[in-house]
């Protein structure tokens, strides 16, 4: 097994060397720009370490592992675009840097490069991650949508919430981790056990990603703290603070999201006293506790040696103990 820091370094090494440039140029370089652009790559790096979970070198795992960083780079494209995001890791987005419809093609490409990456396996652990990966794909878009949605709804429930989470980012982890055991060629019950794992401990991230945006330290969160609260997502926090709320904040915390001040301090401070005071804060991080424990409890059922099980728990452990 190799450290989070030494997966990383094999997968940036191995995108250094992949160049994708070839005749149209100007379909083909902005596939290598965003690729380019890094990240902390985690979803690939799950792959790799999955398959050496189960005992397979994570060189026969780097092709899947290619194909899921791929197809999130060509989300992410996508997304930028329907956000009009000028900036994506502190550098122009592909639809700026380039244009609108070169963003759409482009991206459109890295979708079809992802499926390609499995063409290196043999027929049955390709079916496998063929299958899976199409789920996983539609899913990933029904949760875009579902979040393009909400922001025109006033009856979100934590339910729907909650899915859209799911399907919008923790498919996503689930699949990087199965991907891995079906190169791997572990038992189904273990490749839907990890898949399980990843997932929750999906959900339980980003459900800490809402809490750290309004609660983080701006110093180490990495991105503005309050951002939902200005561009007025309803996240698990806000939604939870309408349920448990007296009717006196109910009203004014649904005021505060109808509107776009110009002094954004007062409607953060405002918004997070309600989030804190309702019990909704409290409330949050007990969610994000119960993602967490559901899928550790997984571990105890995976057919995989106590070290390894214990690598897996130190993992996620150490993804939860991000900076509030």
């Amino acid at each position: 097994m190799h450290t989070i820091s030494q997966y990383q370094e094999i997968i940036n090494n191995h995108f250094d060397h992949l160049k994708t440039i070839k005749d149209p140029k100007n379909l083909y370089e902005p596939i290598d720009y965003i690729l380019s652009l890094g990240g902390k790559r985690m979803r690939p790096v799950l792959t790799l370490m999955t398959a050496e979970i189960f005992n397979a070198s994570y060189e026969k795992a780097i092709n899947a592992a290619t194909a899921v960083e791929v197809f999130h780079n060509f989300s992410l494209i996508h997304d930028d675009i329907m956000d009009d995001a000028p900036l994506r890791r502190g550098n122009q987005t592909v639809h700026e840097k380039w244009d609108l419809n070169t963003g759409i093609l482009s991206g459109d490409a890295m979708l079809i490069l992802a499926y390609q990456f499995f063409e290196s396996y043999e027929p049955t652990v390709f079916q496998k991650l063929a299958k899976l990966f199409s789920k996983t794909a539609l899913e990933v878009c029904e949760g875009q949508q579902y979040d393009v949605d909400f922001e025109t709804r006033d009856d979100v429930t934590i339910p729907e919430y909650l899915k859209m989470i799911e399907y919008k980012t923790a498919v996503l982890v689930g699949a990087a981790m199965k991907m891995g055991a079906i190169v791997s060629e572990t038992s189904n019950e273990n490749a839907n056990l990890i898949y399980d794992f990843g997932l929750n401990l999906g959900i339980a991230f980003q459900l800490q990603d809402d809490y750290l945006d309004a609660f983080g330290d701006p110093e180490t969160f990495g991105k503005q703290v309050g951002g939902d609260i200005i561009e007025n997502k309803k996240t698990y926090l806000y939604l939870k603070a309408l349920e448990f709320s007296e009717e006196e904040d109910k009203e004014q915390l649904l005021h505060l999201f109808s509107i776009q001040p110009n002094d954004n301090i007062n409607k953060i401070d405002s918004v997070k006293d309600i989030f804190m005071s309702s019990g909704a804060a409290n409330a949050t991080q007990e969610a994000i506790k119960n993602y967490t424990m559901k899928a550790f409890e997984t571990l105890d059922k995976m057919d995989v040696s106590n070290d390894k099980k214990n690598i897996l728990r130190a993992f996620g452990e150490k993804l939860m103990k991000r900076n509030v």
